[in-house]
């Protein structure tokens, strides 16, 4: 178990669960939008179209697809940051730097509640 002295209260956590639960809510939301229109690609309704601007047609489609798919895998990991996030805060461990060990400031997690790094162990990484 973590000590005391170097975690959050648990108010503390449970205000920032709030925080990363509507965070999720609303990245699975946008996750679900953005498949949403990875299905409805399928079919632009270029059917009566002349055939050199179905040909630009399909190559928009295929990287509108692909920028689609970029976008959803991205959108899973940020999912998966914060469903971990949310695993730290129920195990009492949420908001300690993996470097340093110490808090990460409260701003920074407010802003980026799935930060696993305080500010300085991020920019001494680069």
């Amino acid at each position: 178990m973590v000590d005391e002295a170097t975690r959050y209260s648990d108010a503390d956590l449970a205000e920032f669960k709030e925080i990363i639960v509507n965070k999720i809510n609303k990245a699975q939301n946008d996750l679900d939008l953005i498949k949403s229109a990875y299905m409805n690609d399928l079919n632009n309704g270029t059917d009566d179209t002349s055939p050199t601007f179905k040909a630009f047609e399909e190559g928009s489609e295929t990287m509108s697809k692909e920028a689609n798919s970029q976008l959803a895998i991205r959108q899973e990991k940020f999912l998966r940051d914060l469903k971990n996030a949310l695993f730290r805060v129920e195990n009492k461990t949420y908001g300690l730097c993996k470097v340093t060990g110490k808090l990460i400031s409260k701003d920074r997690l407010k802003i980026v509640p799935h930060a696993t790094m305080s500010i300085e162990a991020k920019n001494a990484q680069r």
